[in-house]
């Protein structure tokens, strides 16, 4: 056969395949390229890397085993990959957790215009107040080297975690968090819950964070908790250190250390205020940068 004939042939076999296609064969291909965009967005920006390349080795190995005829060990992962679905829900478990509550989060940008522009503004306006007088605590808390450990709730309810500590339900204020890590307080060796712009609760007990060796062994209970409570939900953490006085913050399971009040400011309002006003957010933004300077 000669190369026009095969191009002639190829031709003919796509102009076949595009002959039977419908919108429906669009819509299908669309779907299937996003799914697989998505998981390989998760895969790169956690540590599930890893646990995909021991998962792709150990098939390699049984594809070895099958061939060389090794009965015992080709029956051992025989057993293994039958049961390959529960295997990956298992060892995915805090991803598809924490993929299932982002869809269960996602809103429809058209229903934003429900929500009054007055009722964002004023959501923002107590939000930057919020924050204001979180990183006044922090910086005061850094100074004097008193550890802390906050819980800024967000679409994800911690009801849970809530429920370990002591209810509190009171207006964020430096003089409120100082009171509440002061050494000698109480409670202030677990963290303290904000919800909805008030401090509901304090004292809780946040779970550790499951990859141990990710974690540097500089980082006390504290930070790792923070994590841990990070990668099993959408709230934002900070934490005081009592042994350097440095100020973090964990999101989605990283840690970002040693940041100034200013830079916690930057993230608080990146992360709590309502996206939809972007120039009200701005301005806000704007005008607690003038407070504080």
């Amino acid at each position: 056969m000669t190369i026009l004939q095969t191009l002639q042939s190829a031709f003919s076999n796509i102009g076949a395949v595009f002959a039977d296609f419908r919108f429906n064969d669009f819509l299908d291909i669309c779907f299937v390229a996003f799914l697989i965009y998505n998981v390989i967005k998760l895969i790169r920006e956690t540590r599930t890397g890893q646990l995909v390349k021991g998962l792709v080795l150990l098939g390699v190995v049984y594809f070895l085993v099958t061939i060389l005829g090794m009965q015992a060990t080709g029956y051992l992962f025989s057993a293994l990959f039958r049961d390959v679905i529960l295997v990956l829900i298992v060892v995915f478990q805090p991803e598809i957790r924490h993929i299932i509550e982002a869809v269960g989060r996602s809103k429809i940008k058209g229903l934003s215009g429900i929500h009054a522009r007055n009722a964002q503004i004023r959501y923002n306006e107590e939000t930057t107040v919020m924050i204001g007088e979180i990183c006044k605590a922090c910086a005061e808390m850094s100074d004097r080297k008193i550890g802390a450990l906050i819980v800024l709730e967000k679409e994800t309810p911690l009801n849970e975690v809530i429920e370990t500590g002591t209810p509190v339900d009171a207006k964020i204020s430096e003089e409120l968090l100082g009171n509440v890590f002061y050494p000698k307080a109480p409670l202030h060796d677990g963290a303290a819950v904000i919800r909805e712009n008030r401090l509901c609760a304090a004292g809780c007990i946040l779970p550790l964070t499951q990859h141990h060796g990710a974690v540097s062994s500089a980082l006390g209970t504290r930070h790792r908790a923070a994590i841990g409570m990070s990668e099993q939900s959408d709230a934002v953490m900070v934490v005081v250190s009592e042994e350097t006085g440095y100020i973090s913050v964990a999101k989605d399971g990283r840690l970002r250390r040693n940041i100034s009040d200013g830079e916690l400011r930057e993230v608080l309002c990146d992360e709590l205020l309502l996206k939809e006003t972007e120039e009200t957010t701005s301005a806000l933004k704007n005008l607690l940068g003038r407070k504080h300077k």
